[in-house]
C-alpha cells in the first residue's frame, strides 16, 4: 500500500515539475523573443552612448576624438589610464568633457560590462558603440553582444589598432571561461545589477592636486611629449 501512495506522490511531483519546466521554457522563449525584437529595433537607431574598455591608452586618446566630434552623446570609460592621464587627452584634443565619465570599479573584461550595464540604463542607452582595441577581440565584443544585449542594448564595436604589441594574449581558456560567466549574468542581471560608487565626471578631475601628489602616463604614444607641455 506505502508503494502504490509513493509512487502517486512521485507521479504527482514529476508531472508538476514537468509544468514549471515547460512553463520557465516559454517564458524564457517569450524573453529571448522580446528581447531580439528590442535589439532589431535599436540596431537601426543612432548611437545613444560611447563605452570605451580601458587597457591601453590610445582608446583614450580615440574617445577624446569621439568626444570632440560627438560632444553630446555621453561616453563612459570603464576603469582607463590614471584621471589626469585621460583628463591631458581631452585638454589636447580641445574635446568636451561635459559628457564623460569615469568607471573607477572595474578590475577585469568581465567586471567592465558588469558595473557599465546599470549606468547604461539609467541613461537608456538602446545602442552602444564599444571601443576597444584589435588585441581585446573578440572576446571583448562576444561579452559585450552578451551582457549588454540581454537587456536590450545593441553593440556596435569600433576596433581601434594596438600602438604596440599587447603585452598578454588572448588565451582560448579565458575566452571560454569569460563567456561561461557572460551567459550566467546575463540571466541573473535581469534580477539584481549592482552599481559602481566609484563613477566621476571627467570634468570634476583636479588636475592641479593631481600634481601636487604626482602621477605617471602610460608611454605608449606620441603625443606623450605634447602632453607634458600642458604639465
Amino acid at each position: 500500500m506505502n508503494h502504490h501512495v509513493w509512487q502517486r506522490w512521485l507521479g504527482k511531483i514529476t508531472r508538476f515539475a514537468s509544468r514549471i519546466l515547460m512553463i520557465c521554457g516559454l517564458l524564457i522563449l517569450l524573453w529571448v523573443g522580446v528581447n531580439w525584437f528590442r535589439l532589431q529595433q535599436a540596431a537601426t537607431g543612432s548611437i545613444d552612448a560611447f563605452l570605451v574598455l580601458g587597457g591601453g591608452i590610445q582608446r583614450e586618446i580615440y574617445a577624446a576624438q569621439v568626444a570632440k566630434a560627438n560632444p553630446t552623446i555621453p561616453i563612459l570609460i570603464s576603469q582607463g589610464s590614471a584621471d589626469p592621464c585621460i583628463w591631458m587627452m581631452f585638454q589636447l584634443r580641445q574635446a568636451s568633457m561635459d559628457q564623460v565619465w569615469l568607471e573607477k570599479c572595474a578590475r577585469s573584461t568581465f567586471d567592465n560590462f558588469f558595473f557599465s550595464i546599470p549606468t547604461l540604463q539609467r541613461w537608456q542607452v538602446r545602442k552602444v558603440k564599444l571601443i576597444t582595441s584589435v588585441s581585446h577581440t573578440p572576446r571583448a565584443v562576444w561579452m559585450a553582444q552578451i551582457l549588454l544585449g540581454s537587456h536590450g542594448i545593441w553593440v556596435e564595436p569600433e576596433i581601434i589598432p594596438d600602438l604596440t604589441p599587447p603585452g598578454n594574449k588572448e588565451e582560448d581558456w579565458k575566452t571560454a571561461i569569460d563567456l561561461a560567466r557572460s551567459l550566467g549574468w546575463a540571466v541573473l542581471s535581469q534580477f539584481s545589477s549592482p552599481e559602481c560608487d566609484e563613477i566621476i565626471p571627467l570634468t570634476q578631475v583636479n588636475f592641479p592636486d593631481w600634481q601636487e601628489m604626482g602621477f605617471r602616463c602610460e608611454r605608449r604614444s606620441s603625443e606623450i611629449t605634447e602632453i607634458k607641455k600642458l604639465l
